[in-house]
């Protein structure tokens, strides 16, 4: 995919904006998995690890997607 700009109806479009949305779809499934596991309890700050899963997931995709 790569950071190249999309045209869509001659607006343009980052993908990071894509990888944003995907990375939020992967954080809620990542910590619905760790529920229903029973992982989610032994998290102290739920909001804190949230925020910092999310960064991850984020980093993860456009370092992955980002060279393609």
């Amino acid at each position: 995919m790569g950071l190249r700009e999309w045209s869509l109806g001659g607006v343009l479009l980052s993908p990071f904006l894509i990888y944003a949305l995907l990375a939020l779809l992967l954080t809620g499934l990542l910590r619905f998995g760790l529920q229903r596991v029973g992982l989610a309890r032994w998290i102290w700050h739920e909001a804190l690890f949230d925020c910092a899963l999310y960064v991850c997931v984020l980093a993860a995709l456009t370092a992955v997607l980002g060279h393609w």
